[in-house]
């Protein structure tokens, strides 16, 4: 397919009591709410009407992150994944008065909003949206970068993979699929290992060290090296130990899947998540994935989709894999990636405000269950099956923000709370 450039968080339990309560209808549409600006707008472009600026200009520089993360095609090569002709529609209810308790304050989703960088929020539940806002002249018709939310999508790929005998076991090696890998440490990894970072092959994360491996992953892969994905995986090639051993986070891993998808399946990784993931979603706009200079998909990153879509994906996930009373993604599939087995103790956090991780997935802790897409510079999908509640979240901040994600764990975990089980 051709590449297309189109022009356009220990355990946070800190919940309070959320207050539920109509708004006057004269006063709050239905639909959802916009504004041009947000903190620091000023510093984000707004004089300039939040300009685009070139390839990674955005790692630097701020006044670029809106427009570059609502548009990131029109920077890298990307390719198309087509909106589905039947629509899976979403209801409407009147905005909630949300409200959360965080270091001893009682707080409102404005005050969250007038504090962060985030150019879209969403809070649905089952079918139903109860909120949805943009800042920063962001519009429901951009669609919004993910950065890692994007690790997410791809093991639900290997998921329906699975499910339809394209992957026979996910106790493989990789490179029974991705042929380009044999003989490496990261082929002769199982599938399973890879999904939930557990490969034991060495890599290094650190996103503010140039030096980095995932610096080195990055400029392959989203500038365009020759090769792409298959020969810049070949160098990290280092077995510290064995897999299913320890947990490290490393976008490499999955990367490796993306191969195995596409190797599995004989299609393009975006071509298969439109037939098995996009169409049964309903999703209402086109989707797109950045590619490398090998044509594939940089399944670890950059997935772009309107924040609708985003939520469509959610609710989903919230129902155990089944939307519009059909099961898209088999509900054994989610339910093993979103707990961690007796026989893996090494995904479970002590010192983190995640409880752990599953495939691909961010563990939510608390008593219901609870999972997370999550991304760079403030983009989130968080998921309670409980409840039915989803939160989506896109930004553009200029980093990892730890306090900033233990607040949006708290307003989520209110509202769910509040909304009680489903």
């Amino acid at each position: 397919m051709i590449a297309i450039r189109p022009v356009m968080l220990a355990a946070v339990c800190v919940m309070s009591a959320i207050l539920l309560a109509p708004v006057d209808a004269q006063a709050q549409s239905l639909g959802p709410r916009f504004r041009a600006d947000g903190v620091d707008a000023d510093g984000y472009g707004r004089r300039d009407g939040y300009p685009g600026c070139g390839r990674i200009d955005y790692v630097d520089k701020q006044r670029c992150r809106v427009a570059t993360f609502s548009s990131f095609e029109a920077n890298f090569p990307s390719r198309p994944i087509a909106a589905p002709k039947a629509v899976s529609r979403l209801q409407r209810a009147q905005e909630p008065e949300f409200r959360y308790n965080w270091n001893g304050r009682d707080l409102t989703v404005e005050d969250y909003l007038n504090r962060q960088p985030v150019t879209g929020f969403l809070i649905a539940r089952d079918d139903t949206i109860l909120l949805e806002r943009y800042q920063y002249a962001r519009t429901d018709r951009q669609r919004m970068t993910s950065f890692s939310m994007a690790k997410t999508i791809t093991a639900l790929l290997v998921g329906l993979a699975a499910r339809d005998g394209a992957i026979k076991s996910i106790g493989q090696p990789a490179q029974d699929y991705a042929q380009e890998l044999a003989g490496t440490e990261y082929g002769k990894t199982p599938i399973k290992a890879l999904l939930q970072m557990s490969s034991g092959v060495a890599f290094r994360e650190e996103y503010t060290d140039a030096s980095s491996d995932i610096a080195t992953l990055s400029r392959a892969t989203l500038m365009q090296e020759a090769g792409g994905s298959p020969a810049v995986l070949r160098r990290f090639n280092n077995r510290v130990v064995g897999p299913d051993l320890r947990w490290s986070y490393a976008s490499a891993e999955t990367s490796v899947l993306g191969l195995v998808i596409a190797g599995a399946t004989r299609r393009t990784v975006s071509d298969f998540a439109r037939e098995k993931l996009w169409e049964p979603l309903g999703a209402e706009a086109a989707a797109s994935w950045v590619i490398d200079a090998a044509g594939r998909e940089v399944t670890y990153a950059y997935f772009n989709a309107t924040l609708r879509d985003w939520a469509r994906l959610g609710l989903m996930m919230a129902h155990d894999g089944t939307w519009g009373g059909k099961e898209i993604v088999p509900r054994a599939w989610l339910l093993a990636g979103t707990t961690i087995a007796p026989s893996d103790p090494h995904l479970r956090f002590s010192r983190s405000y995640w409880a752990g991780y599953g495939y691909q997935t961010w563990l939510i802790p608390g008593a219901n269950r609870g999972f997370a897409l999550q991304g760079y510079r403030g983009q989130f999908v968080l998921v309670d099956p409980t409840t039915k509640v989803v939160l989506v979240q896109t930004g553009a901040r200029a980093a990892s923000d730890e306090a900033a994600d233990r607040e949006l764990l708290a307003l989520f975990q209110a509202a769910s709370a509040q909304l009680g089980p489903r």
